[in-house]
């Protein structure tokens, strides 16, 4: 019995230390427009998803709306034969005052025909004040 337990302090002995367990880091705190910014990022996304072009446009700043053809907004929201699943917000980043971008990933199923496995369409959204709480898109995915 004292062999085992002489045994058995020695193999403890031996044994490497555990790890030290891994702090988490904490994100860092976002200020109130972030919430807001990304929050209209979300509701232009489902409408994108639902293909609701109608409140899609309703959200895009009038300068993209001068920038973009009416044909290429409207491909946005009803594309090619693709169906829209699903989309993706990676975590923002402040660029200047009341503008933040946003990584994103669009997700459409595969076609009937085509292979099982899609690859996500990476992109950005951009997010700009656009009244003292309004928020609009100003760069399309």
């Amino acid at each position: 019995m004292i062999r085992i337990v002489v045994a058995s302090l020695l193999l403890l002995a031996l044994s490497p230390a555990p790890a030290p367990a891994k702090s988490r880091v904490s994100p860092p705190p976002v200020d109130q427009d972030y919430v807001v910014a990304l929050a209209a990022a979300d509701c232009f996304l489902h409408a994108w998803q639902t293909e609701d072009e109608e409140a899609g446009i309703l959200m895009l700043t009038d300068r993209l709306k001068q920038r973009s053809s009416e044909d290429a907004v409207h491909d946005f929201f009803t594309g090619p034969e693709s169906k829209r699943t699903s989309y993706e917000i990676g975590r923002g980043r402040k660029l200047s005052a009341g503008r933040y971008e946003f990584p994103v990933a669009l997700f459409l199923s595969p076609s009937q025909n085509g292979p099982r496995w899609t690859r996500p369409q990476a992109s950005a959204l951009i997010v700009v004040r656009s009244g003292r709480a309004d928020w609009a898109i100003d760069r399309l995915p």
